[in-house]
């Protein structure tokens, strides 16, 4: 085999707490995350030449250390001591740029799973996994991906019962939103609420879906500039107008998502939202993304 194409899931949080900041300087957050079927296509492919290139469908996007695929490809080759001629990697992105998505985190963990099978490297999920806390904190999650709870920096990952099959409008808003800056604001401040994050995994346990719904939270939506916030606040109450079972901002966003138990209703959603100025994407849940 000298090629494989793998996909990237993009990942949700369901619910999003930060604890407080750490002694190295990250912040402890404790999250439950959840894999779509709305994915970027990574295809690497093996052959005569030297080093590693990357080739996307973006312009815009590094092409070099930067970007987490090729990071995660040379992680995995300093970390199991193999070498290759070169290795291409060609990055077709569907997955919004700079969403609250872990786009970059999927692809390179698409890149350490596609590279385990391409080179017959045997490794199990949980040391490709223990492999990207290097490359990034959402990278441990997005190898295994499915429903999980995220600890610590978000490395630590535990596997929840999957979410009952759902479909899934994201709305991401034409403004960009700093992570940096939205921890800086949250350090300024004292946060008045938290998710129920204990409740929402009892819903998981007795696969209750609307009370998975009823739980969707996330601390950084009361942190949000005003402007901003009103925006996140507009889009999650048109997706409930238009029978989402609950809403919510995913990661530091700004990307919006509803749930919806019917394909139907969350069809017309979609219509609906894709009025707006925003990217719109009509999905559905996963259970893994192994």
């Amino acid at each position: 085999m000298t090629s494989i194409t793998v996909n990237a899931p993009a990942k949700l949080n369901l619910t999003l707490d930060v604890l407080g900041k750490r002694v190295d300087g990250y912040h402890e957050v404790k999250m439950v995350m959840q894999s779509v079927a709305l994915a970027d296509e990574l295809t690497l492919t093996l052959g005569p030449g030297e080093g590693l290139t990357l080739s996307t469908n973006l312009g815009f996007l590094p092409v070099n250390g930067k970007n987490l695929a090729v990071v995660a490809a040379l992680c995995l080759q300093r970390e199991c001591g193999i070498a290759w001629e070169h290795l291409n990697i060609d990055l077709k992105k569907k997955i919004p740029v700079c969403a609250g998505t872990a786009g970059g985190s999927a692809d390179a963990a698409a890149v350490l799973r596609g590279l385990n099978e391409l080179l017959q490297l045997n490794l199990s999920p949980e040391r490709l996994a223990q492999i990207g806390e290097e490359v990034g904190s959402d990278v441990p999650y997005c190898v295994l991906g499915g429903t999980a709870l995220a600890e610590g920096r978000g490395e630590r990952v535990t596997t929840l019962p999957a979410i009952p099959f759902c479909w899934v409008v994201m709305a991401k808003p034409d403004f960009p939103v700093s992570t940096p800056e939205l921890f800086a604001r949250l350090d300024g401040q004292r946060l008045r609420c938290h998710p129920d994050t204990t409740g929402l995994v009892t819903a998981l346990r007795e696969q209750d879906l609307h009370g998975v719904a009823r739980r969707l939270f996330n601390v950084f939506e009361e942190i949000l500039p005003q402007r901003k916030r009103e925006q996140v606040e507009e889009l999650k109450q048109t997706l409930l107008d238009n029978g989402a079972l609950g809403a919510c901002m995913t990661g530091t966003g700004p990307t919006v998502f509803g749930l919806f138990e019917s394909g139907e209703i969350a069809q017309q959603a979609y219509e609906a939202v894709k009025r707006l100025p925003v990217e719109a994407f009509l999905t559905y849940t996963i259970p893994s993304n192994i």
